[in-house]
């Protein structure tokens, strides 16, 4: 199971990725996408909206089940993942075959950066998932 060091995890199973100053990436990981299986549809209403660190910011569906996804830190939502969105590209298995690359799902500005201390580093969360 493929985890980066250079992430920071949720005990929800998204990572963020840190970008320039406050900017950031944040996606499901691998973990959570081969938990949920083959991902059919993956919606964010949340574009230009500040979201609270731990709030939902969209959901993922899968064959089976449907998921929330949960906002890592506080921040506003600059762009859903053109390549993920069904008036795009509308491929979400990208988050299945590559969910640290190609795959993410948001991109944001953080407005609480100090939030990102909260979060679990790759040790810490491949701890957390055994």
């Amino acid at each position: 199971m493929e985890l980066p060091t250079h992430l920071r995890y949720t005990k929800e199973h998204e990572w963020l990725r840190v970008e320039d100053g406050n900017i950031a990436y944040v996606g499901i990981t691998d973990f959570a996408q081969s938990e949920l299986g083959d991902l059919v549809y993956i919606e964010v209403d949340t574009v230009g909206e500040e979201v609270a660190q731990d709030e939902v910011f969209g959901t993922i569906e899968a064959v089976k089940t449907t998921s929330d996804l949960f906002m890592p830190v506080s921040a506003k939502i600059l762009e859903f993942n053109p390549k993920l969105d069904e008036n795009d590209g509308d491929d979400p298995t990208l988050a299945n075959s590559d969910p640290y690359g190609d795959g993410w799902i948001i991109k944001i500005e953080m407005t609480k950066p100090e939030e990102l201390e909260g979060l679990l580093d790759a040790e810490a969360y491949g701890a957390m998932i055994g």
